[in-house]
């Protein structure tokens, strides 16, 4: 089986091309090779996939018929991934929250609603004064 459609298989990626192009751009490694997308996976390969800024390792267990069910992914592939590039996205995921300074951009819905909520402040404190 190609290992575009292997990965699309066991659901690494959500559609064939996503796979395809994550091959092309060299995310995809097989026994520690960049590979094509149309290089067929194997039992027993071991598999290098970098996805959302993480690597994950994995050995191919066996190969599907078709693309499998969430539960059933597990007899096909061993997921060998250290703890340590999970904790890295957790990190990125802290990270992204402080992303943006303020004052640079378009303001979000919640920096609309301060400004909103401060004018109607200074208005009616003005009219009160008067």
């Amino acid at each position: 089986m190609r290992i575009d459609k292997y990965l699309w298989c066991v659901r690494y990626f959500k559609t064939r091309n996503i796979a395809t192009t994550a091959c092309k751009k060299g995310h995809v490694k097989i026994n520690g090779a960049t590979v094509k997308p149309s290089r067929d996976v194997y039992a027993t390969d071991k598999l290098e996939v970098r996805k959302d800024q993480v690597t994950r390792h994995l050995t191919v267990l066996d190969i599907p018929p078709n693309r499998v069910g969430a539960k059933l992914v597990d007899i096909y592939r061993l997921e060998t991934t250290p703890k340590e590039n999970f904790e890295h996205l957790e990190l990125l995921k802290l990270a992204k929250d402080h992303y943006r300074k303020h004052g640079v951009g378009r303001p979000t819905k919640k920096d609309r609603r301060e400004m909103d909520d401060y004018l109607d402040d200074n208005f009616d404190r003005k009219e009160s004064n008067s």
